[in-house]
């Protein structure tokens, strides 16, 4: 049996572990911003335009990621609140729902650009880089510490964020 004390305390630890895991979403984003003119302009004109086209569905998803994580650390045990608020819950099924037309059409828009040789190969992987992130938030859980990846990704759990809306 769990005592309030015991809740209270792991409460706290996973508020830390949420903000820290929302700020750094975050931080990942504001890290890929400024970086692309930098990059970009190793990539060349028709690169550049690519690179925001690949960029475009990691933005999203790790902005969508950076909001969840923050407000979920106002419905954990102890919080007063029972679970992820319905309207939320929507809007989460809707990216759910509407990030894979945005991969589709970024993807579409980065091949149209004419990149080829190397600057299209960083741009496929930058695009690929948010694909993998669109399935860790909303598919199958892939982000694990590295001592533990193999282990743990072959368990395929559920992510945090479709138990959330799932609960709604």
């Amino acid at each position: 049996m769990t005592d309030g004390a015991g809740t209270r305390h792991r409460s706290a630890g996973l508020r830390r572990t949420y903000l820290s895991l929302g700020l750094g979403e975050l931080a990942a984003v504001v890290v890929f911003v400024v970086a692309q003119p930098v990059v970009a302009a190793r990539l060349g004109d028709a690169g550049g335009r690519a690179l925001w086209w690949a960029m475009a569905p990691l933005l999203v998803v790790l902005l969508q990621g950076s909001a969840y994580w923050l407000a979920a650390r106002g419905w954990l045990p102890g919080s007063g609140r029972a679970g992820m608020p319905h309207g939320l819950a929507l809007v989460y099924r809707a990216f759910r729902l509407l990030d894979p037309v945005l991969l589709a059409a970024c993807l579409a828009g980065l091949l149209l650009t004419g990149t080829d040789g190397g600057a299209l190969v960083v741009c496929l992987l930058v695009w690929a880089f948010g694909a993998l992130e669109y399935v860790n938030y909303f598919v199958v859980r892939l982000s694990y510490p590295l001592a533990e990846w193999f282990a743990l990704v072959g368990r395929r759990r559920t992510p945090a964020l479709v138990r959330d809306i799932a609960s709604r």
